[in-house]
């Protein structure tokens, strides 16, 4: 009874055994390489697979998901002879689980390594300076020269990103004093700029000014020249009209009479004025005869009459 126990505990066990190597489920994104006693044999993808025992086995597991694999810092050298600590990430993803499995021992290390020589040469072929703004640049480069080298291990490089780039302590020290010569030279510049713009502002403002007082100076006497010659008119028009009054009223009846009475009235006036305001006097050899002085000025009147008539 102990044998037969012992007998069916073994069988119980044995086919779970069998059925352990038999029974093979695969999850989903996974890929099972299958070897015939030590062979090939096949791939298997995602679902439920039979073995058989004893001759088929596992030989390797592949992920089908993209991996993240870091890159450690390392030392590159550009090429104005600059040293610095990169460092960065490589995203990869098994394409051909076969060929991830017997095209080479280790992709994982094999890609970094590569991606670490792949860097080193980009990085030698620019600046210092062009290096910060050629990251894009350097990361196409390196996912370039990856996946051409990959090709027959069956992967598939995705992307590559650069995370860090730490240049000597003294090269950073030279580079904030550049910074900040050029931080002072553009405040330097707007400062001059400004003044200048200043400058401009008040010799426009001076002009203007200029302008407008000359203007202001030209309508002034353009004005005044205006007034004097409407004056003169004015004058001359009164002068005009006065002489014409005068001849019509010498023309009328009384009018000789009257004249050479306010003629020789004008006349006295002016001697008697003439006797107060100086002592030394020029007179005439004929100072009693007022009629002939009369007479002559009237003449002139008569004559411009006439001329005005």
């Amino acid at each position: 009874m102990n044998n037969l126990l012992v007998g069916v505990i073994v069988l119980i066990i044995f086919i779970v055994v069998v059925l352990m190597k038999t029974a093979v489920v695969v999850p989903q994104r996974n890929e099972y390489v299958i070897e015939r006693l030590g062979k090939y044999r096949t791939t298997l993808e995602a679902g439920f697979h039979i073995l058989i025992p004893f001759l088929d086995r596992i030989a390797y597991k592949r992920s089908l998901k993209e991996e993240p694999i870091d890159i450690p810092a390392q030392t590159c050298i550009t090429a104005d002879n600059v040293t610095m600590e990169v460092d960065g990430i490589l995203y990869l993803q098994v394409v051909n689980a076969r060929q991830s499995a017997y095209g080479i021992e280790n992709y994982h290390f094999a890609t970094a390594q590569l991606a670490q020589t792949s860097l080193r040469s980009a990085i030698g072929k620019i600046s210092l300076d062009n290096t910060f703004e050629a990251r894009v640049t350097l990361n196409q480069q390196v996912v370039e020269a990856l996946d051409e080298a990959a090709q027959n291990w069956g992967i598939k490089v995705l992307r590559y990103e650069i995370k860090d780039i730490q240049p000597p302590h003294s090269v950073l020290e030279a580079m904030e004093k550049q910074m900040r010569a050029e931080r002072e030279k553009r405040a330097e510049i707007a400062k001059s700029e400004g003044q200048r713009q200043s400058v401009i502002n008040r010799a426009e403002g001076d002009r203007s000014e200029a302008i407008a007082l000359s203007e202001g100076e030209k309508m002034k006497r353009i004005n005044e020249a205006e007034g004097r010659a409407q004056e003169i008119l004015k004058v001359a028009e009164a002068t005009a009209e006065g002489i014409r009054k005068v001849g019509e009223a010498l023309a009328s009846t009384g009018g000789q009479e009257a004249a050479n009475l306010e003629v020789a009235k004008k006349y006295l006036d002016q001697f008697g004025k003439l006797a107060k305001e100086n002592n030394t006097m020029i007179l005439p050899g004929n100072l009693t005869d007022v009629s002939s002085m009369v007479a002559t000025a009237m003449a002139t009147l008569k004559q411009t009459g006439k001329q005005l008539s």
